[in-house]
């Protein structure tokens, strides 16, 4: 049986998730949580081995949640169920530990796919993710910039995107207005854009927007 926790802050869509997961009878959904914070205490009370999590949550990121878990549980998988598409953050989850990454708009049956793979020790690669990955690795060429980013630096790319000032950001990020900052002047560097406008225009060109 593969011991399930749903972390996503959206309570009708966690309920969705687990009457799905909850229908395989291999599958045992044993804990919701909507934040990080609460994740982590059903960690400690509940013995899971699948963690499927969200990268937008209150307080700490899904994405950040993630490296505190490969210190301190590194036996639990943790698969990512995201709004955002497979070219924004999937790769950089990745390479940071995650066991795989689906897009919400993903079919049910790839879900629990998933879900079975992550719990057996395996990675989910989904097509979009396989076609990221071969274009990247292995090329002499250089790799596509973004997917040099951070998750955290990714989510804060795709914000100034969108236009979102960075008092804004700052509040949905938990960060300083300071802090923002610095991640800007990084993410512009690591990409070789010199302003917020040019950061947009990658952003449209590359689809990395919903």
């Amino acid at each position: 049986m593969i011991r399930v926790l749903i972390v996503d802050d959206h309570p009708i869509f966690r309920s969705g998730v687990r009457d799905l997961l909850s229908a395989d009878p291999e599958i045992d959904v044993v804990a919701e949580a909507a934040s990080a914070e609460d994740a982590l205490q059903k960690l400690r009370d509940t013995p899971t081995d699948v963690i499927l999590l969200d990268i937008s949550l209150p307080g700490q990121s899904g994405a950040d949640l993630l490296h505190q878990l490969r210190r301190e549980t590194p036996g639990v998988a943790v698969l990512f169920l995201s709004m955002y598409p497979e070219n924004t953050f999937a790769v950089p989850l990745l390479r940071a530990g995650a066991s795989g990454y689906l897009s919400k708009t993903a079919p049910p049956d790839e879900l629990i796919r998933a879900v079975r793979l992550a719990g057996s020790g395996q990675k989910y690669i989904a097509p979009a993710v396989a076609e990221l990955l071969c274009a990247n690795i292995g090329s002499p060429a250089e790799p596509t910039p973004h997917l040099k980013l951070s998750p955290r630096e990714m989510q804060i790319f795709t914000r100034i995107a969108r236009g979102l000032p960075p008092s804004a950001m700052a509040g949905e990020l938990s960060l300083s207005v300071k802090t923002i900052g610095t991640y800007r002047t990084r993410i512009l560097e690591k990409l070789g854009l010199s302003s917020n406008a040019e950061l947009a225009a990658y952003a449209v060109r590359n689809q990395l927007l919903e």
